[in-house]
């Protein structure tokens, strides 16, 4: 479906559902160089399971318009948005990687919207290599597949992932080209890279969180260490951490350790 967020179409899977106030929502909020589809079993579930599922595409990004968040601010006060344009009093937040900043820093500005908050591949700081940064401007192919590298800790997928066959290195490699070819006017690569490296507010923002929050934590994980992950966990006030067997990219390496983490803690 399309939300108008800021003048601007947002796209939002719903796991093949329509939006049903009387329901519980949850928003799940993507990564760098990612869209919507990096939730697609998780999200498809809940859908199916009693909740309001909506999977963004963030500004700029896939399928949807509007200017790409410069900032982790930014991104935090376009999700609040989208809250209020559906005519959301209260949701769940789940967010990947960088999209996790964006779900830390929006409940904690408005933690009185925010029933759950699910981080996933989490860390603070959320340091870039300067040669990844460098790269992503000027040789995003080759960081493209720096970061598939650094990303995954295995070759092959468990059989509940993608599909039987399913290479995660090339099925990520695709996904991050269509995700930056979306976007001619602006690289929301190095946008993105270069907000999780300037945001310096998560402790803080954690501190101000009043919801349960989970920590998934990916225990190979090179993009964000689960060391910074339980050292941002250690600033939370109800916080539960999950390790599971996997790299940066949960989602798809550990799809159904990922899925019942999320469902027993949005259901508990």
């Amino acid at each position: 479906m399309y939300i108008q967020v800021n003048g601007a179409p947002v796209y939002a899977y719903t796991g093949g559902k329509p939006f049903d106030p009387a329901k519980p929502t949850v928003v799940f909020i993507h990564g760098v160089l990612n869209d919507h589809s990096v939730w697609i079993l998780q999200s498809r579930h809940l859908a199916h399971h009693g909740w309001n599922v909506l999977a963004i595409d963030l500004p700029g990004h896939g399928r949807s318009g509007g200017q790409p968040p410069v900032s982790v601010e930014d991104a935090a006060d376009f999700v609040l948005a989208l809250l209020k344009a559906m005519g959301i009093d209260q949701a769940a937040l789940a967010g990947h990687s960088f999209g996790s900043l964006i779900a830390l820093e929006a409940a904690a500005r408005a933690p009185a919207h925010v029933s759950h908050l699910a981080l996933v591949g989490a860390a603070f700081p959320m340091k870039v290599s300067p040669a990844l940064l460098e790269a992503s401007v000027n040789a995003p192919e080759k960081a493209i597949h720096m970061v598939n590298v650094f990303s995954h800790s295995t070759l092959c997928p468990p059989p509940s992932a993608l599909g039987p066959g399913t290479w995660l290195y090339g099925s990520s490699r695709a996904l991050m080209r269509r995700v930056l070819a979306s976007n001619p006017d602006v690289n929301v690569f190095h946008t993105g890279f270069k907000a999780c490296d300037s945001y310096a507010n998560g402790e803080h923002a954690m501190a101000a969180v009043h919801c349960p929050t989970l920590f998934l934590i990916g225990r190979h994980d090179q993009m964000t260490p689960p060391k910074s992950a339980r050292a941002l966990a250690a600033h939370a006030r109800l916080a539960q951490v999950v390790e599971v067997n996997a790299g940066h990219a949960l989602m798809t390496e550990a799809p159904d350790e990922v899925l019942f983490a999320l469902r027993d803690f949005l259901n508990g």
